[in-house]
């Protein structure tokens, strides 16, 4: 999830959670930071793309440590606020809201390392795409509403948001099902489904083999294919590619390329792309240049978006397989 969407769905925890009085603007305001606070591990990322897969919803995102992080993240807001009620006034908002956060990551395709440092297995529940408009929009409503509805109005909101969660779960379910017949058709074992930006009816379903992987872009109620013209705007361009389920187009992305995948393979299962096999759901080949060989993690191809982040290559070098300078 972003990081103002976070902070912003702390404001509306804080709003549900605090009773009214003169003290709710300063804990909403406390929920509002606390809610954003995780998403610093960007400052140890030193701009590196490897360092940011390694390390970002790492430990600042951990369950583990949330007790620990709440004590540091409410001495802060003791000290910005200037409360001379101490940490302890701040303890619970920053606790609740750090928990927030890493159910709004959870919900992505992302990962979150919630067991680190202890594990680095990342849980992803994957509802949600990491920009939702609807889901912002419904916190922004709740935010809203309060001003006049006091806490009840947040408390809905939180209970609103919660259900278009629910209600994103079980279209991956049937975006799940719609992969498994094409799998089944084409004798394939496993199937993934991620959701895209625009509607929460938009995924992209995959269906995969050792050796390539079958995806099409999906919208689960569309009835006819959506057009786009230059002009349409950001929004329709990231919307038309998502067709029909009578319509799908499936596209094949091979994990090792077809030219030669011996050599790629050599390179996928190199010491070089560690990093990013722990990382890749959804690998695939993406192009040789200048001798190194290049991946992508499919589950970040966004059609209309531009080029495919979290791209990383292979270069051999004195017998040895090295990274490619990005």
């Amino acid at each position: 999830m972003d990081t103002l969407t976070h902070a912003l769905s702390g404001a509306l925890l804080a709003r549900a959670v605090v009773p009214q009085g003169r003290a709710v603007p300063r804990y909403v305001a406390a929920g509002f930071l606390a809610c954003a606070a995780p998403d610093l591990d960007f400052l140890w990322t030193s701009g590196s793309a490897v360092d940011y897969v390694l390390h970002h919803r790492g430990i600042t995102h951990s369950l583990v440590l949330l007790p620990a992080w709440a004590v540091g993240v409410a001495w802060l807001l003791a000290k910005i606020l200037r409360d001379r009620g101490g940490w302890r006034a701040y303890y619970g908002i920053a606790a609740a809201a750090l928990a927030l956060h890493i159910a709004g990551d959870l919900v992505t395709s992302f990962g979150t390392m919630i067991l680190a440092p202890f594990s680095d297995w990342r849980a992803e529940i994957g509802t949600t795409f990491i920009i939702d408009l609807w889901f912002s929009g419904i916190i922004v409503a709740g935010l809203l509403a309060s001003l006049f509805w006091k806490r009840s109005a947040a408390i809905a909101g939180l209970a609103v948001l919660a259900a278009y969660v629910g209600l994103q779960a079980a279209l991956k379910e049937q975006a799940l099902a719609f992969a498994r017949a094409h799998a089944a058709r084409q004798g394939m074992s496993e199937v993934q489904a991620h959701p895209r930006p625009v509607s929460p009816f938009n995924w992209t379903v995959f269906a995969s083999d050792g050796e390539k992987h079958d995806m099409a872009n999906v919208n689960l109620v569309r009835r006819t294919p959506k057009t786009w013209h230059p002009g349409d705007g950001f929004i329709a361009r990231l919307d038309a590619p998502y067709l029909p389920l009578d319509s799908a187009v499936w596209v094949t992305r091979y994990r090792y390329g077809t030219t030669d995948p011996a050599r790629a393979r050599e390179a996928w299962n190199s010491d070089a792309l560690g990093f990013f096999r722990w990382f890749a759901a959804v690998p695939a080949f993406d192009g040789e240049e200048n001798g190194c060989l290049y991946f992508v993690d499919l589950r970040f191809a966004t059609s209309g978006r531009g080029p495919t982040p979290f791209r990383f290559g292979a270069c051999r070098r004195g017998g040895e397989w090295r990274l490619a300078a990005p």
